[in-house]
């Protein structure tokens, strides 16, 4: 009998614990700006590609080209470097750039990065193992006019339960025949938090 209560008061004792360690998790709508812990998140990195992407296309540089090419320029997002204290993934950041310009169907956004090795390494294959019919020649790429790159850095000042994030994006525009920076831009957030 002694044992059937043992076993009855771990089974409690076990099932109460579950309950303690037990989280609810909710939907919610990507779209919705939650900030936790005041780190750098989804809104901040949307935000400040769109307000960012807004900049560069209003700047002059744009209309210049249109009106001495007589076409969209085209562009490469190159590196943005995380500079700041915390782990930040650039390549989510570098993604809302992207989105933001094909949105606004104002420039031609061509591929970069391993994402372009891979596309020729596909090409390569396609050398031996497609029909001629299919295959996708060599030389035909576009070749991007500017270069976009730039750095996430981020300042902390903190005091006792008090913290002042301060987060600063940095992006210059640059013509890749030339090496002339077209157009530099920042955009810069700043949270409070309270422990």
């Amino acid at each position: 009998m002694k044992k059937i209560y043992y076993i009855a008061a771990i089974t409690v004792l076990f099932a109460s614990g579950m309950q303690s360690c037990s989280h609810k998790v909710s939907r919610v709508d990507v779209n919705e700006q939650i900030d936790i812990s005041g780190s750098w998140n989804d809104v901040d990195s949307r935000l400040t590609a769109e307000a960012m992407v807004q900049q560069i296309l209003g700047e002059v540089w744009l209309s210049n080209f249109v009106k001495e090419k007589g076409k969209k320029p085209t562009v490469i997002v190159g590196f943005v470097k995380n500079k700041s204290h915390e782990h930040i993934e650039a390549e989510v950041f570098v993604k809302d750039v992207e989105k933001s310009f094909i949105k606004t169907q104002r420039i031609r956004l061509v591929q970069g990065g391993e994402k372009r090795e891979e596309m020729r390494g596909e090409k390569a294959d396609q050398q031996t193992n497609s029909s001629k019919s299919t295959m996708k020649k060599w030389g035909l790429e576009i070749g991007a006019d500017f270069i976009l790159q730039g750095s996430i850095n981020s300042i902390v000042d903190a005091y006792k339960r008090d913290k002042v994030v301060y987060y600063q994006v940095d992006l210059e525009l640059t013509n890749i025949q030339t090496n002339e920076v077209v157009w530099i831009g920042d955009k810069k957030i700043k949270k409070t938090v309270r422990n």
